[in-house]
């Protein structure tokens, strides 16, 4: 191929390099300044191949952070502008928690309401018990405080839906090409100058990094610390932190017809999100679980052919370079998804519906999740580094966040996003750091 130019290369075809590239390509037409032509997107697979490819889907808004919530609102939206280009399924989203969520799920619900964010809340457990019961005649699940139902979200289906964003920006002129591996940066004493590829050189004015799990390869290529200091909210410092923490991500299907989980009125429920206080006991030998708090998601999902979802990731207690270097790949199958996981995610199951009781055998045994690079604080980093690269690390909350491409196609045509400004990497120096919530989920 030998070398070449652009003036935009985006590393990576999944859902924050696809985003960029087809929101940038209608940003530079929009204003003059150039079009897709510009844009290159090279993936060292194909579109779709990583992360964004095993996504289970769920689109929610669900946070407890303030400028998660708002970020995700934003991101929402993208989603309604075309839901039959990206496989986009508006179910909405439904919270069920404990006492002692109860106060932070007040919280979401009313900062939803200020910023225009539909949903409704029920408190108390005798109101919430009637609301799911109302909903799922067989819901049975004891110990909830407080249910938070968003109108709005849902999931996509992740092949799919990336097919229809690869579409949008090839009908701007974006060049993708795949099979093309990223082997190292050209950097001047500032910049970068080009990407070294394994199909020849791209020389570059903006480098836009949309890796997925794989960040962490391209941010030793640039040159950054693969530790920090981090500074706490009270001012007291962590030495020697992590950049990357690599999580395995627990995901699975219940081989069960779709059509069979649906609303008392034979609708397709919202996607269902329960965090639990109470024990939770083997569905087919009565031991003992947890008794802990627990977490499970899951929905009805034709394009995964069953009931699909997920509890909290498992931490990999190993040095963030030890990590496959392919997470998705068959060398690396310690990284799926085992019998802990299954007997866990199928008593929660049963624990909350009827239905799903003495249904542990309908468990699809194959590979499932993954694994995701969280940052020091497990929320996302976009930011500019050596005053060209453009770094999307999403921490693992990634392809719900359509919007995100948007929002950095504006700042790459000098257009700063306030929506952007607390996903700063200067804030592990600061200490404004992001609030954590109760729940067991790490993202949260």
């Amino acid at each position: 191929m030998g070398q070449q130019h652009a003036r935009f290369v985006i590393i990576g075809a999944g859902i924050h390099g696809l985003s960029t590239a087809w929101h940038l390509a209608r940003r530079l037409k929009a204003t003059g300044k150039g079009s897709g032509n510009d844009i290159v997107v090279v993936d060292k697979t194909g579109i779709a191949a990583g992360a964004s490819g095993v996504a289970c889907g769920v689109i929610r808004n669900n946070y407890f952070q303030p400028a998660m919530r708002e970020l995700m609102a934003h991101s929402v939206a993208i989603w309604e502008t075309d839901p039959s280009a990206f496989s986009y399924h508006p179910v909405g989203y439904l919270q069920v928690a404990p006492e002692a969520m109860r106060a932070d799920v007040g919280q979401i619900y009313t900062e939803q309401q200020a910023i225009g964010y539909r949903s409704t809340i029920v408190d108390g457990a005798d109101a919430c018990r009637a609301y799911l019961t109302g909903m799922f005649s067989d819901w049975q699940a004891p110990g909830t405080s407080v249910v938070l139902h968003e109108k709005q979200g849902g999931y996509a289906n992740n092949v799919a839906s990336m097919r229809g964003l690869a579409a949008k920006a090839l009908a701007e002129g974006v060049d993708i090409r795949t099979g093309v591996t990223v082997t190292g940066l050209t950097l001047d004493s500032s910049a970068v100058t080009a990407v070294r590829t394994d199909a020849g050189d791209i020389r570059c004015e903006h480098l836009v990094v949309a890796a997925g799990p794989w960040v962490r390869d391209i941010w030793a290529m640039l040159e950054l610390p693969g530790h920090l200091t981090l500074t706490a909210p009270d001012g007291t410092t962590r030495e020697n932190t992590p950049m990357w923490t690599y999580w395995a991500l627990q995901e699975g299907t219940l081989d069960v017809d779709p059509n069979t989980f649906t609303d008392n009125h034979g609708n397709l429920p919202p996607v269902v999100h329960i965090d639990s206080a109470e024990p939770l006991r083997d569905d087919t030998d009565g031991s003992l679980v947890t008794d802990e708090m627990w977490g499970i998601y899951y929905k009805p999902d034709f394009a995964f052919g069953g009931v699909q979802g997920g509890a909290a990731p498992l931490r990999l207690d190993r040095p963030a370079g030890e990590v496959a270097v392919d997470p998705y790949g068959p060398a690396s199958p310690e990284f799926t998804v085992g019998e802990d996981f299954a007997r866990m995610w199928t008593s929660a199951l049963a624990h909350c519906h009827k239905r799903f009781e003495g249904k542990r055998d309908l468990y699809r045994k194959e590979p499932s999740g993954g694994i995701g690079a969280f940052t020091p604080d497990s929320f996302p980093v976009f930011d500019t580094f050596r005053q060209n690269a453009y770094v999307i690390a999403d921490s693992n909350h990634g392809y719900k966040m359509i919007g995100v491409g948007a929002l950095v196609a504006e700042e790459l045509t000098g257009n700063p996003q306030a929506l952007l400004e607390p996903f700063r990497f200067s804030r592990y120096a600061s200490g404004q750091l992001h609030p954590t919530s109760h729940s067991p989920f790490p993202w949260s």
